[in-house]
């Protein structure tokens, strides 16, 4: 019996850390949990669809562009819930349980569920603090989260936009109320968070979101 879950990867010249990201997911379609995991892709000139395809991935093409490749590959997806995970995020062992029980909750497909953010680099404490303040305060977690979401809500709130910030942009409309907080974690790189770690900024920023400025154009920040 096919799983509830179809995955949808976006990738672009994703060769380097498309198979950490496909690695988690072996658990998930063992335990009958996913149905398919479809790699999205916007043109990729390296080995990335050579890997997808190896690994039994569907794929599909089109104009490069995460919202684009996100909304393309979630129009092909035929699970009852998607799960939209960027290529370099590893879903930590233990995830399909956690899911499982999420997926029991009355009501869930009204609501939508991210991993815990983690990063490969254990130093990186101070990037890791800010970045989940942001997600667990203000309720607009990253794209290296991840995201579940069934098909009814997904459509309902007529899917991601082709906007810069689609990530945030989406977990705003699906609002705190009806976005669960997971335990099990998304491992991604520190990098791109630690350049942007400021703590003079960062404080600013929590203090405004608390005196009521818009936290989409916080997040933005």
């Amino acid at each position: 019996m096919a799983g509830p879950i179809s995955v949808v990867i976006p990738t672009l010249n994703a060769a380097r850390t498309l198979p950490r990201a496909l690695a988690p997911l072996v658990d998930g379609m063992a335990e009958g949990l996913i149905r398919e995991v479809i790699v999205s892709d916007g043109g990729s000139q390296d080995e990335t669809l050579e890997i997808a395809d190896a690994a039994g991935c569907t794929l599909v093409s089109g104009e490069a562009g995460r919202a684009k490749q996100l909304r393309t590959g979630a129009m092909r997806a035929k699970g009852k819930w998607l799960l939209f995970l960027h290529p370099g995020t590893s879903l930590a062992q233990g995830w399909t349980d956690e899911v499982q029980l999420f997926l029991q909750f009355n009501e869930a497909r009204k609501r939508a569920a991210t991993f815990k953010l983690a990063f490969d680099d254990k130093s990186a404490k101070a990037a890791l603090f800010w970045a989940r303040a942001r997600a667990q305060v203000m309720k607009l977690p990253h794209g290296d989260q991840g995201l579940l979401i069934s098909r009814f809500l997904y459509d309902g709130l007529n899917g991601y936009r082709d906007v810069a910030n689609e990530d945030i942009d989406l977990a705003r409309r699906i609002g705190g109320k009806r976005l669960m907080f997971l335990e099990s974690e998304a491992v991604t790189s520190a990098d791109n968070y630690r350049r942007a770690t400021n703590p003079a900024e960062n404080v600013g920023i929590m203090a405004r979101y608390f005196l009521g400025a818009d936290p989409l154009e916080l997040a933005k920040r």
